[in-house]
């Protein structure tokens, strides 16, 4: 019984779930950069591409 109370008592599992907690909100801050990114690059490719294909019909900078 006194084996259980310890293992109750025991905090050294608790810095391991605030260390995954801190991994998961950073993770899931880097995966909405990594979309917001992704669509701002998408849409200079596609006006890339328009300009290429048609530099006189489109507004290429």
């Amino acid at each position: 019984m006194s084996n259980f109370v310890k293992l109750v008592r025991d905090e050294s599992g608790a810095s391991a779930a605030e260390y995954a907690l801190i991994l998961a909100i950073v993770g899931t801050a880097i995966a909405a950069a990594a979309f917001g990114l992704g669509k701002s690059v998408a849409g200079a490719m596609n006006n890339a591409s328009s300009c290429i294909n048609s530099p006189t019909t489109t507004n290429c900078n």
